[in-house]
């Protein structure tokens, strides 16, 4: 499936790689340390990203989370559903007048003729070599029995490219946003004057799709049992501008400061933020990715809509709360037949219990 690998410097300049990823925000950050062995498997050359329009207005697009980090020098972008003629062709020619000497595919398998179709669309373009192509062991995430659970997104992306070398997950390094000093400055500047600065947690109720969302109520509970036990405890809301209202109407039930940054600070300033923070708690989403990727210990909420494990946030310290159900895997956005049963059965007091122990409350479980 690969072609020869490229031999130093081309006649017309440094080597052209493109990068195949698609997603907004959190499939974003889990790629990481791919993004980072890319870049160290070509230093020198022109690394370019083919993605996809954002498929709704609240969702960050790659390059407001990659930003001036240097992973990448470029994006090309195409609608989500690539199937009339005329885009199709538009999208061959700006792929050929880039002229790629390499392609990293570095996206979800869907299904085998998929990936094959898109395999061959690569090569049509006169691109020599494909790293990555999510065939055979490497179409779907393994099950991981030690464990109990399915490998992480990030683990199976890394395999993909074990061919480029190691991308060292466990590496912090390998989860560097390259922050810009103007970025460090935005974020002291946003909590300043805020009294819960120097002690808070994070929190985001986004959740793109219904079938992820827990529901204020429960929301409600948790914030309800965690600010009575821990009144002075700062409470650092981030999300997209359209989450603002809701948060501000659960931040009510909070004792504590409350600063609420929905649609105020970009997504990497997020990042900022969230480092910060002592814990994050929120819904399966980008943010509680991000507050991994910067090594913030996190309490997320996980509908059963994919396998336990692709999509956990990576790493030891953080306390998922997932609910197995016969119908898991669905991979829904709306659950009409079952009521969302897998995400009810989540109870606020464990989930306010897991912020306790994270908090240093009692023992963990």
């Amino acid at each position: 499936m690969t072609g020869d690998r490229p031999k130093g410097e081309t006649g017309r300049g440094r080597r052209r790689i493109l990068i195949y990823r698609l997603g907004s925000l959190g499939d974003t950050v889990v790629s990481l340390p791919c993004f980072h062995l890319v870049a160290r498997a070509f230093p020198d050359a022109e690394r370019r990203v083919l993605t996809n329009v954002p498929v709704s207005a609240k969702a960050a697009p790659l390059e407001l989370v990659l930003g001036d980090s240097g992973l990448i020098h470029g994006i090309m972008r195409h609608p989500i559903g690539l199937r009339r003629p005329g885009d199709i062709l538009a999208l061959a020619r700006a792929i050929r007048a880039y002229k790629p000497d390499c392609l990293i595919y570095m996206t979800e398998p869907h299904g085998p003729m998929a990936v094959w179709r898109n395999h061959a669309f690569f090569r049509l373009c006169g691109i020599p070599r494909i790293v990555g192509v999510p065939l055979g062991d490497l179409a779907a995430p393994r099950y991981l029995p030690a464990r109990g659970r399915w490998e992480y997104e990030a683990e199976r992306l890394a395999l993909c490219l074990d061919e480029l070398g190691d991308a060292e997950l466990d590496n912090a390094a390998s989860w560097d946003l390259h922050f810009t000093p103007a970025e460090e400055s935005a974020a002291a500047a946003t909590l300043r004057d805020w009294p819960g600065s120097n002690n808070y947690a994070g929190f985001s109720i986004g959740a793109k799709i219904d079938v992820k969302d827990w529901g204020d109520a429960n929301w409600r509970a948790v914030l309800e049992t965690t600010g009575a036990e821990r009144p002075g405890l700062g409470l650092a809301i981030v999300g997209s501008a359209d989450e603002a209202a809701r948060s501000d109407a659960l931040a009510a039930h909070w004792p504590g400061p409350v600063v609420n940054l929905c649609g105020k600070v970009s997504p990497r300033v997020s990042a900022l933020v969230l480092r910060g923070a002592r814990l994050f708690f929120g819904h399966d989403s980008g943010p509680m990715h991000l507050a991994a990727a910067v090594g913030t210990p996190t309490v997320p909420v996980f509908s059963a809509r994919v396998k336990p494990g692709v999509w956990f946030p990576y790493g030891d310290v953080h306390r998922v709360h997932y609910h197995r159900t016969p119908c898991f895997d669905c991979h829904l956005d709306v659950c009409r037949d079952y009521d969302k049963t897998c995400i009810r059965l989540i109870r606020p007091e464990d989930v306010a219990g897991s912020i306790r122990a994270l908090l240093g409350g009692e023992a963990g479980r």
